[in-house]
Parts: C-alpha cells; sequence; structure tokens
C-alpha cells in the first residue's frame, strides 16, 4: 500500500482571496513504512508574503522569487504523488489551495483517496488538542526541528503521528504472515498432541460406583 503524506505552506488563508502556494512536500509510505523517498519544493508565488504569513514559515518574497511557479513544479509533483492515497493534516486546507492552483492551470482537482489525520485524531482523542504540536507532545515526538513551519518537517512530524494515530506500526510487523503466503519461508512444520479423552476410564467408573454406595439416603433416590 503506497501512502503520501503531504503538507503546504502558504501565503495565508484563502485561495479564494489571492492566496497561494509557497512550500509543498510529499513524504512516500509503502505498507505504513517510510522510504525515503520525498518530494520538496519552494514556490514562487507571484505575489508578496504578508508578515502574517512570514512570521508563520519563515519564507520571504525575496527567497521565494528565485524558486519556480506552480505551473513549472506541477507535473513533477502528480507524478510523484501518482494515485496513492493521500495522509494530511487538516486536509481541507491544503486541498483547498492545491486544487486552486490546479485549476489555475486548467488541470482537473485531485481524485486520490485521502485519510485527514486531524479527523482521526480527533475521533480517537475527543476533546483532547488534536494540532500537530499537540499529537506530537502526546505521542513523545521530538519537536525541537519545528522552531517555525516547514512542509518537510512537518511531513516528517507527520508521519510519525499517522503510525502512532494507526497503531503504532512497527517495520515488518504486519507483513510476517503475507510473506509466507506470497512464498517466503514456509512455516515449520507442528506436531499435534493427542487428543485428550472424553470418557471416563473403567477404573473411574468403578471407583464412581463405590462412592455412591457409601452415601446414606441420596437425594435422588427419595420419592
Amino acid at each position: 500500500m503506497r501512502e503520501i503524506i503531504l503538507d503546504t505552506e502558504t501565503t495565508g488563508l484563502s485561495p479564494a482571496g489571492g492566496d497561494r502556494v509557497v512550500e509543498i512536500a510529499c513524504l512516500e509510505l509503502l505498507n505504513c513504512v517510510p522510504t525515503g523517498n520525498t518530494f520538496h519544493r519552494y514556490i514562487n508565488p507571484e505575489r508578496s508574503v504578508p508578515a502574517e504569513a512570514f512570521a508563520v514559515h519563515g519564507l520571504s518574497e525575496e527567497f521565494l522569487g528565485g524558486h519556480p511557479v506552480f505551473g513549472d513544479i506541477a507535473p513533477d509533483f502528480l507524478a510523484f504523488i501518482g494515485d496513492a492515497r493521500l495522509v494530511i493534516h487538516n486536509a481541507d486546507f491544503d486541498l483547498g489551495f492545491l486544487n486552486h492552483e490546479l485549476a489555475r492551470l486548467g488541470l482537473d482537482r485531485l481524485s486520490a483517496p485521502v485519510e485527514d489525520t486531524l479527523r482521526l485524531a480527533r475521533r480517537r482523542f475527543p476533546g483532547a488538542p488534536a494540532s500537530l504540536d499537540a499529537l506530537c507532545r502526546r505521542f513523545e515526538i521530538d519537536l525541537t526541528r519545528r522552531d517555525k513551519h516547514g512542509a518537510l518537517v512537518d511531513c516528517e512530524l507527520l508521519a510519525a503521528v499517522y503510525l502512532e494515530l494507526t497503531g503504532g506500526r512497527q517495520v515488518g510487523f504486519e507483513f510476517a504472515g503475507s510473506s509466507r503466503r506470497e512464498g517466503g519461508t514456509a512455516a515449520a512444520p507442528r506436531t499435534m498432541r493427542p487428543a485428550r479423552p472424553h470418557h471416563p476410564s473403567e477404573e473411574e467408573l468403578a471407583a464412581h460406583a463405590g462412592l455412591l454406595k457409601g452415601l446414606k439416603d441420596p437425594i435422588w433416590q427419595t420419592d
């Protein structure tokens, strides 16, 4: 099973209001295990970066101006994610921006299945804080690298959170059975123990009869 952890950084909160994507990162999982394959791009938003957004991610207009626009990175981005399931924290936000960017290019919306870890966390821990920071603290995941928001760092943190939310699966744990079914090493034959007896022996029946003879006025013989 191929999944893609995905995160973006933007110039603000509203793509309909003119805000744009400035950073996008993806991290590949195969059968819940990070493969080391990533996609990471900074993007020229072709507009100013408000002070509020800069305070969040630290990406300035001058820095972003030296990077490609979204249309230039879109083919590589779409090829990387393919038809894999997307794992996103607060998916509506990121998908809203990405679909808006794709629409500007005349391209189709993303149609891959999506796992929203924000919703997953709220179902698992009702009423508890469910931000990425809060979940990292809950699962004791190191946050020292997250001085500011960064799409690739956030993907790495979210990958660790996602594995905890889905049961803390470890490398190889869930594949032991399937490898045998698919031609791996066969399990060693099991030695079956003899069946336990289900009926009393002759000696046990004789001992029981002797016990009954020693009883005085048993209740099952009274009128």
